[in-house]
């Protein structure tokens, strides 16, 4: 998708949180993937992540 990760332990903490919602049916796009690894890597904070969520800004 091009989205850059700063390790490989990012990449991993990121594809598990991805893989796991998409079993719900979650089906990822490069800004949803983006917000995922900056909330995991502490560059957002969970409000953040919530008002991106309302705003559907993943999309």
């Amino acid at each position: 998708m091009g989205v850059r990760f700063s390790s490989l332990k990012t990449l991993e903490s990121t594809a598990n949180a991805i893989g796991s919602n998409m079993f719900e049916g979650f089906e990822p796009t490069p800004k949803s993937v983006e917000i995922i690894r900056d909330y995991l890597t502490g560059n957002i904070s969970l409000s953040d992540l919530i008002q991106f969520a309302k705003e559907k800004s993943y999309v």
